[in-house]
């Protein structure tokens, strides 16, 4: 009991927990949407091409402000999705291997960039290279501040725009017939997707964090057929997973936050294929 007070009582744990819990569920609300428009892949792709753009960004102002490394991991997520689609529009690659192509260069261009940091830079340099499978237990105030103000503002625009969200996921044709602008709709729901997997690179890391947001819809989609539960549920996962990935990683002090974090959700998605009241396989079975 002393033990988990100590814990608790921790300013630096409090912080990655808010943060966690913050990430986990915008993470699980806005990856039910990229999950229905299968959108996996690409998810994968810009997150892999975050890399090159956090480490150009400290070259260029050696600095380790998370605010100025997302810009920078922005701008190269963009710039990859926009290659993966002019790939797919003006050859005959099919969009698996239009994506395989442009996240391993990108991805073996922010390694490139990371040897060179490490090798030729001075000053404080160390951490940089996190950003590749996370490290949460870095995360500061000032980095809570951002993850939660850009989370609330995904949840926010979510919740506004979720009608335009379900009926262009569903039916574009339909969206279109009664002027829905679908174009901007998806960009929209494009640039949320960015978002989140920006914010969540240093805790998570360019590897893991589509795990986090394609798993908690994966497995939320094991006990509704309504999208609107389906979003409660899935952030509600994302949240837990964040919640109890953090607890266990920072009771036992050699564990990485974020490898628990998706454990943790990986864990709930079994236990959704296993239970899952609407497609659970021992549901299935005790009922046919």
């Amino acid at each position: 009991m002393t033990e988990w007070m100590i814990l608790f009582e921790s300013p630096n744990f409090r912080w990655v927990l808010i943060g966690s819990l913050l990430l986990g569920f915008s993470s699980g609300v806005i990856g039910c949407f990229a999950y229905l428009r299968k959108q996996s892949l690409i998810s994968d792709g810009m997150a892999h091409a975050t890399l090159p753009g956090v480490a150009f960004i400290y070259i260029l102002f050696q600095t380790k402000a998370l605010p100025v490394l997302l810009i920078g991991a922005t701008i190269t997520s963009l710039i990859a999705t926009y290659c993966i689609q002019t790939i797919i529009q003006q050859s005959k690659l099919k969009a698996d291997a239009a994506i395989g192509v442009t996240l391993s260069v990108f991805f073996g261009f922010g390694i490139v960039l990371l040897t060179y940091i490490q090798q030729n830079m001075t000053g404080n340099q160390a951490g940089i290279d996190s950003f590749i499978f996370g490290q949460a237990a870095s995360i500061v105030k000032n980095d809570v501040y951002t993850i939660g103000i850009v989370s609330l503002l995904i949840l926010l625009l979510t919740v506004i725009f979720f009608r335009e969200f379900r009926y262009t996921t569903f039916d574009l044709n339909f969206s279109k017939g009664i002027g829905i602008p679908v174009k901007w709709v998806n960009g929209l729901l494009f640039s949320l997707l960015v978002a989140v997997i920006v914010i969540g690179i240093q805790m998570v890391g360019v590897v893991l964090i589509v795990a986090l947001l394609i798993t908690p819809a994966l497995a939320a989609r094991y006990w509704t057929d309504s999208l609107t539960k389906m979003t409660i549920i899935s952030g509600s996962f994302g949240a837990i997973s964040g919640l109890i990935g953090t607890i266990f990683s920072s009771i036992a002090h050699d564990l990485p936050t974020g490898p628990m974090i998706v454990l943790t959700a990986s864990a709930l998605f079994f236990i959704s294929l296993l239970f899952g009241i609407k497609k659970g396989i021992i549901v299935r079975r005790i009922a046919g």
